[in-house]
C-alpha cells in the first residue's frame, strides 16, 4: 500500500495556506519567537522592524536560524547584486535561499 504524505503551509499572521510559507526566528528580550510567513507577510515584518535593527547594535553571532530575520536594507542590497550577476529576482517575496547564499559567499 501507498501512502502520501501531505504538508500544508499556513501563514500564521493571515491563516491563509501559502506554498511559501517559511519559519522565521525571531528574538526579544532573550526570549526567541517562530512564526511561519508567507512572502507578504514577511514583507510586513521587515517593514515593521527593520528602523530597529538599522539603528540597533549587533551584540555578536547566534547561532543563525534557517531564516533570519534581515533588515530591509540587506534584502534590498542582495536584490540588486543579484540582478547585476543575472539572476532572476522578484520585486517583493523573500530572496531565494541559493540567491543569498551566493552573496553571502560573494561577501
Amino acid at each position: 500500500m501507498a501512502q502520501k504524505i501531505v504538508t500544508i503551509y499556513t501563514d500564521d499572521l493571515t491563516g491563509e495556506e501559502s506554498s511559501e510559507a517559511a519559519t522565521h526566528t525571531i528574538a526579544l528580550d532573550g526570549v526567541t519567537y517562530e512564526i511561519d510567513l508567507g512572502p507578504d507577510s514577511y514583507d510586513k515584518l521587515l517593514e515593521a522592524i527593520g528602523p530597529f535593527l538599522t539603528a540597533g547594535r549587533k551584540t555578536g553571532r547566534a547561532r543563525k536560524p534557517r531564516n533570519a530575520v534581515v533588515s530591509s536594507q540587506d534584502t534590498a542590497a542582495i536584490r540588486a547584486w543579484a540582478k547585476e550577476q543575472g539572476y532572476q529576482v522578484n520585486e517583493r517575496g523573500r530572496v531565494p535561499a541559493d540567491i543569498r547564499e551566493a552573496y553571502q559567499k560573494a561577501h
